[in-house]
């Protein structure tokens, strides 16, 4: 066995009726609190009340900004930004799913360091420091693992770029996953989130990086994923099935908090970044087949193990044929989920697709892949799903 390390910083509260507890929990970190959602609505009014009254229960002055935004941009981070050095802000909350999460981690950075937080991007020279302000997460989504990781995704409108700060002290110190809160996620963001638990968890199983500890985990998180999504997605109020899909989520986001993303990360951010009215799941489901196909025969033993998950009739079968099967089957899954689509669909102008594919090379994701993709091979995969 390969040396590895495994990392987890972040202390998870976990089960139904834990959302009553996030006042006890940011008052360890802080008593000047941002708390950070997207605008109001009524699926989550009562929830934002209720983490608001057990903020002011713990004595924990709190301001609210909700501002967040699907794929947030720098602009919502920096209107988040000035109302926390205003409020004198000493802890940020981010409640909701990933882009509410994201935003405040962006914020707790911008907040505490000198100019944007587009400043601190992976590769930049200077990065965020221990200065960063303390971040709880309270997830409201089975989707992105933002609640146990490193990372922030920001998109930049000006550049139509979209990119990530990956640093430790972007860990949340705390968060909590209550399924309850889940209940209310509308059909499309259940499949749409869904799947990029999916993703997450089969990207750092086949991760160049990956270890015994994530492969344990990731393959954990397919399992109850394979199980369970369809469930939550007919039926939202299927509570069993919301914990399962919590509980996948998180081990999805400890798998590459640990390990990280392969090909189909750096398109999907591409995609998302140029074209914001994708959703991130979306821009990964797009152009989920072709990778499958493009990738398989380079992790065949791998590849096998997801069909047989997929698919119990299967075990016994040679790898080299299981292989092959997972590409149809995760093709199978997501016409059952409704997120079998395409880029015609999504409204991506075909005449954009060699930028995308382009800025999809800046990412190092595709070079973690099984099998290394070139520029033109992105742009086949790109085409590929344009007008299936």
């Amino acid at each position: 066995m390969r040396k590895f390390d495994y990392f987890q910083p972040t202390d998870i509260h976990f089960g139904c009726e834990r959302v009553e507890e996030v006042g006890k929990v940011v008052s360890r970190y802080g008593n000047r609190c941002l708390l950070v959602t997207v605008p109001v609505f009524d699926a989550i009014e009562d929830m934002v009340k209720k983490v608001k009254y057990n903020l002011k229960k713990a004595g924990i002055e709190y301001v609210h900004y909700d501002g967040a935004i699907p794929n947030p941009t720098t602009e919502a981070v920096a209107a988040g930004t000035k109302i926390a050095k205003n409020f004198g802000a000493d802890i940020v909350l981010g409640l909701g799913g990933g882009s509410s999460i994201d935003t405040a981690k962006a914020v707790a950075v911008e907040a505490t360091h000198d100019g944007s937080c587009w400043d601190y991007l992976f590769f930049r020279e200077t990065q965020p420091t221990q200065k960063t302000l303390p971040i709880i997460a309270v997830t409201t989504t089975a989707g992105t693992g933002s609640h146990v990781t490193k990372v922030s995704v920001i998109s930049n409108s000006t550049e139509k770029r979209k990119s990530a700060i990956v640093n430790p002290n972007l860990y949340p110190k705390a968060c909590i996953v209550d399924p309850l809160l889940t209940l209310t996620v509308p059909e499309h963001i259940t499949a749409s989130t869904g799947f990029d638990v999916f993703t997450h968890a089969f990207e750092a199983f086949i991760h160049k990086n990956t270890s015994p500890y994530v492969e344990l985990v990731a393959k954990e998180s397919i399992r109850l994923l394979s199980k369970y999504l369809y469930i939550a997605v007919c039926d939202g109020s299927n509570l069993e099935a919301r914990t399962a899909m919590s509980w996948a989520d998180t081990l999805a986001g400890l798998s590459i908090t640990n390990a990280g993303t392969t090909l189909p990360h750096g398109i999907g951010q591409a995609i998302s970044g140029y074209y914001p009215h994708i959703s991130h799941g979306e821009s990964l489901a797009v152009i989920y087949p072709e990778f499958m196909n493009f990738t398989y025969e380079s992790s065949c033993s791998k590849f096998a193990i997801l069909a047989k998950i997929l698919d119990s009739n299967l075990e016994g079968i040679d790898n080299k044929v299981a292989a092959k099967e997972s590409c149809s089957l995760i093709t199978d899954f997501l016409k059952k989920i409704s997120m079998y689509t395409s880029l015609k669909d999504l409204k991506v102008s075909e005449n954009k697709l060699e930028i995308i594919a382009d800025f999809s090379m800046e990412l190092p994701d595709y070079l973690y892949n099984p099998k290394v993709a070139t520029r033109d091979d992105v742009l086949e995969i790109l085409k590929s799903a344009y007008n299936r």
